[in-house]
C-alpha cells in the first residue's frame, strides 16, 4: 500500500491497478471513500484504460483483426503497474505495453497516473505516451466511489449532486444485459442543476451524460452542505453510478464511453476515442476537493 499525506488529508493507493482506496481527514479521520465491501461492490476507484464501459460482444477490430477486452480495460486489475516517482506531495505510477498486452491491445504505449495532494484537494492526472510508429487509439477515465451517507445519522436521500451550472442534459440509457448504450435518453435532473440521490436512482445502471455544460459537480447534504466536489475540465463525458441500495455514489469523469448497440466495433471509429499520433503525449486531469467543514 502506498500513502501520501499533508496536514489536512491522507490518501492510500493500492499496488494493483494503482487504485486510490482512501481519502481521509488527518485531524478527525473521517473517511470519504467507499470501503469496497466485496458483498456489494469490491472496488474503490478503478482507473479506466484503454476503453471505458463495455465493448459490443466484448470485441473490437483494428486493421481487420479481432481483439477482446474486458469492461473498462486492463489497468484496473494490472499487477504490472509500478511506482516510478514519489515526491513530498505526489505519487506517480506507470504501465508500459508488454507482449501479453499487445495480444489484446495492439499498440505500444506508456500509461502514467499521478496523484498530487495540495491542501484539501487531490489531483489525479492521466498521461498516455505513444511509443508506437503509428497513431494509437484509447479512452481514459476515473471511477471513484464516495461514501454516502457520510455520517451515521443521515440517509442516502439527504444527498444531491449539484452541478455548477443549469443543465438540460439527459442520461443516455444502457442495455441492462449488454451494458451497451441505447439510442434513448431520459431526463433525470430534479432541479435545473441537481439530481437527488435515491436508492433506486441507478436501477437501470449508470447515468451517462454526453453534453453537460458543467465541468464541476458537488456532493451536497441537505443539512450539512457540500461534502466534496469533482472538477473535470478535460473530460467530455460523465458517469454516475452505484449498486442498488448501496451506501456510495461513483462520480466518473470519462474521455470515452461504452459502445453503442449499433457500433461498428472498429476501434478507429469508436465514439469518444482519443487518437494520439506517433511520438505524441496526451494528458488530462480531474480533482477531488474535500470541503473544509468536514476535516475537523
Amino acid at each position: 500500500m502506498f500513502e501520501l499525506s499533508n496536514s489536512i488529508l491522507k490518501i492510500k493507493v493500492k499496488p494493483v491497478g494503482a487504485e486510490l482506496c482512501e481519502i481521509s481527514s488527518v485531524k478527525n479521520n473521517t473517511q470519504f471513500m467507499w470501503d469496497a465491501n466485496p458483498d456489494v461492490w469490491g472496488s474503490f476507484a478503478p482507473n479506466l484504460f484503454p476503453i471505458i464501459g463495455a465493448l459490443k460482444d466484448e470485441t473490437y477490430f483494428y486493421n481487420g483483426i479481432k481483439y477482446s477486452m474486458p469492461k473498462h480495460g486492463f489497468v484496473r486489475h494490472s499487477e504490472d503497474i509500478k511506482l516510478i516517482k514519489e515526491t513530498k506531495n505526489s505519487l506517480s505510477f506507470s504501465l508500459t505495453y508488454n507482449e501479453d498486452l499487445l495480444k489484446i491491445y495492439p499498440f505500444k504505449f506508456e500509461y502514467i497516473i499521478t496523484y498530487t495532494l495540495n491542501n484539501n484537494t487531490l489531483n489525479i492526472n492521466y498521461t498516455v505516451k505513444n511509443k508506437d510508429n503509428r497513431t494509437i487509439y484509447f479512452s481514459v477515465g476515473g471511477h471513484p466511489a464516495f461514501k454516502c451517507p457520510l455520517y451515521n445519522d443521515e440517509n442516502y436521500t439527504d444527498y444531491n449532486l449539484v452541478f455548477e451550472t443549469e443543465e438540460t442534459s439527459k442520461t443516455h440509457l444502457l442495455n441492462m444485459q449488454t451494458g451497451l448504450v441505447k439510442n434513448e435518453t431520459k431526463p433525470v435532473f430534479n432541479t435545473k442543476n441537481s439530481i437527488q440521490l435515491k436508492p433506486d436512482l441507478f436501477k437501470n445502471d449508470a447515468l451517462i451524460f454526453k453534453d453537460l455544460k458543467s465541468r464541476k459537480v458537488a456532493l451536497v447534504n441537505d443539512l450539512r452542505g457540500e461534502i466534496l466536489n469533482i472538477t473535470f475540465k478535460g473530460f467530455n463525458y460523465l458517469g454516475l453510478w452505484a449498486k442498488l441500495n448501496a451506501s456510495y455514489v461513483c462520480i466518473e469523469p470519462w474521455l470515452g464511453i461504452a459502445d453503442q448497440e449499433n457500433a461498428s466495433q472498429n476501434i478507429t471509429e469508436k465514439e469518444g476515442i482519443i487518437k494520439l499520433p506517433e511520438n505524441e503525449t496526451f494528458s488530462a486531469n480531474y480533482s477531488i476537493q474535500i470541503h473544509e467543514h468536514h476535516l475537523g
